[in-house]
């Protein structure tokens, strides 16, 4: 990954750890897994876990037993990723030995075919394996043959190796950077929530709802575009393991997967270059409040400014929108320690679930800021560049969902980043990382190439793709529909 805003940088402005592993070298290091297998074993699972804990030692990674990972009290240590291979009963789940919800990954590892048929469209692969997530408690699903082994994961994302065993580069590239990045909703704690702080009958309001409108029924039609999977048709073992899931999922009705969002204009002022006289007589506090950010060998300061997006809220139906309800604002405010998230509900509206933070939080919220830091560099280094005077006056947009364009339908200005970045979920620290680090790449390539920037998209691979810049959210859908079933898969790695 580019060091082009540091660990440091990252934790002021978004809060991520500072321990939070960016690269795959630094994933092995972090990663502590243990294997806990059911009590009986076909000999496919056996032979090919043995062959997983062998690959892993290969990579200086230990793989513990059960017993050698356990406490004292006989629960998984926090940060542990269990390795489950087998069918279990309900008493010997790993659910059952951990010790927080969201400080273990366990991986469920069966002999059994994917459950994927060749013609599922994406939204019925995605309510198949997150059925299957809750059958069976874990957060990731592997499934063996004698022909080779498939990785499902909750965001729907299906990885198959045409290998019977692991190979060292696919554990590597692909299965590691998925055991490190946990998928885990915004803690109550880190956000403020302001409930009917949106006012919705405004004219800037109705103007951007409409934008919204239109976007959805361009994409009502397209299949790519998961919508929703309701927890209420979920199979559980019991209630008692449907209300973990409840808690996991922060007592949501359902996951919906994707965002429409349109980042409200910002004022920013222009970076300083490093040891610039204009920076000299600036004062010490203004100095601190800034954040620094190498572009092509040069060190800018960057004055951070608070941004406000207008995004779909957690769990509708992002085909589907009915905008005085469906449509929330995000933002970060500075204060003396860094940047604080707040969300503003709209107007009229209590639901529970309206209040509930999108798991994409964190990411879109990167997006938004990465805007802001672009158009400052932007406004010394070309100061007569369109992006950012159209993002004081219009804001921009940024449209995510779980597949990839045409590389031939790009808009014309925006820089691809990201095909080679590690394979996480948009709901991770390591995805806001990437999405602030990949628009400075994306500037980069802007400068070098000569060519106007207007906005960036930003790959995910074994997962989707975010497209963010001038052009609004329906132009961006018309743009991509209905030709997007014709794709191409970035590799990871």
């Amino acid at each position: 990954m580019s060091n082009s805003i540091s660990s440091g940088s990252l934790h002021k402005l978004l809060g991520i750890p500072l321990d939070t592993p960016l690269s795959i070298d630094e994933m092995c290091k972090r990663l502590k897994p243990v294997i806990y297998p059911a009590p009986i074993l076909t000999i496919r699972l056996e032979k090919f876990c043995h062959a997983l804990i062998t690959t892993l030692q290969s990579l200086d990674i230990t793989v513990l037993s059960a017993e050698k990972a356990s406490g004292s009290d006989g629960r998984f240590a926090p940060g542990t990723v269990i390795f489950a291979p087998g069918y279990f009963p309900d008493n010997l789940l790993a659910i059952n030995r951990v010790a927080t919800l969201y400080n273990n990954i366990i991986v469920g590892i069966y002999d059994e075919p994917a459950p994927l048929t060749p013609d599922a469209l994406p939204q019925q692969r995605l309510d198949a394996i997150v059925s299957r997530l809750a059958r069976d408690m874990v957060h990731i699903l592997i499934f063996v043959t004698d022909r080779g082994w498939t990785i499902c994961t909750m965001n729907g994302g299906v990885v198959s190796f045409n290998t019977p065993y692991p190979s060292r580069e696919d554990v590597r590239s692909i299965l590691v950077p998925k055991l490190t990045a946990q998928v885990v909703p915004p803690r109550p704690e880190d956000l403020d929530i302001k409930h009917g702080r949106l006012q919705t009958s405004t004219e800037e309001f109705e103007a951007v709802a409409d934008d919204f409108l239109q976007c959805s029924n361009l994409w009502s039609s397209n299949s790519c575009l998961l919508t929703h999977t309701s927890t209420a048709g979920l199979e559980y073992r019991s209630d008692f393991y449907k209300r973990i899931v409840a808690r996991y999922l922060d007592q949501r009705s359902g996951m919906s997967y994707g965002f429409f969002a349109r980042q409200l204009p910002v004022a920013m002022q222009p970076a300083f270059i490093c040891g610039s006289t204009d920076l000299m007589t600036d004062n010490n506090s203004q100095i601190k409040s800034m954040v620094q950010i190498r572009v092509l060998e040069c060190t800018f300061l960057v004055h951070v400014p608070q941004v406000s997006v207008i995004t779909t809220r957690s769990g509708c139906r992002k085909n589907h929108l009915d905008p005085k309800k469906d449509l929330v604002e995000i933002g970060l405010i500075q204060n003396p320690d860094g940047c604080r998230a707040y969300l503003k509900t709209p107007e009229g509206f209590s639901s529970d679930d309206i209040a509930k933070p999108s798991f994409d939080t964190l990411t879109i919220l990167a997006h938004a800021l990465g805007n802001a830091l672009i158009a400052s560099i932007l406004m010394t280094l070309r100061p007569k560049t369109s992006f950012p005077y159209h993002l004081a006056r219009f804001g921009a947009s940024i449209t995510h969902w779980h597949d990839y364009p045409q590389i031939d339908l790009l808009p014309e200005g925006y820089f691809l980043h990201g095909e080679r970045n590690p394979p996480v979920s948009c709901s991770t620290p390591q995805s806001a990382a990437y999405s602030l680090q990949g628009k400075i790449t994306a500037l980069e390539k802007s400068l070098e190439t000569g060519k106007e920037y207007r906005g960036d998209v930003h790959i995910e691979p074994n997962h989707g793709t975010n497209i963010v810049g001038m052009l609004s959210l329906s132009e961006t859908a018309e743009l991509l529909n209905p030709v997007l079933n014709t794709t191409f898969i970035p590799e990871a790695g």
